[in-house]
């Protein structure tokens, strides 16, 4: 009786200390948007990264970016599924989660931006 009530002490201060709720917290970026021309965009861990990928709409299956970083701010590449250039590219979280902006650049001066909604 002794032994399981201090299992159960134990867990109680793992559950409050934050770390239970911190080890399974997404990232705000994870998840499924929906881009602009209404293909749906999948946000998913890839190693140390966040991978982006169609699944479905127009170019369903193929990459679009590959972004580090977290909480609100992330950068990497992110590539165009009509011609599949790659680019620079970051993406804010809006606060909330609801939308997320997305831009590409090449050469840091011809860039275009998109902003993304959460399904």
């Amino acid at each position: 009786m002794k032994k399981q009530m201090s299992v159960l002490a134990a867990a109680g201060l793992f559950a409050m200390s934050g770390w239970a709720s911190s080890a399974v917290a997404a990232e705000p970026i994870v998840g499924q948007w929906r881009a602009p021309g209404g293909g749906i965009v999948e946000i998913a861990p890839c190693g140390g990264a966040y991978c982006a990928t169609v699944i479905r709409g127009e170019h369903k299956g193929k990459s679009v970016g590959q972004m580090s970083g977290s909480g609100a701010s992330y950068t990497g590449t992110v590539t165009d599924p009509r011609d599949e250039k790659t680019y620079a590219g970051t993406v804010e979280v809006a606060p909330g989660g609801a939308s997320l902006k997305l831009e590409g650049c090449a050469l840091k001066i011809f860039c275009k931006t998109q902003t993304w909604t959460r399904l």
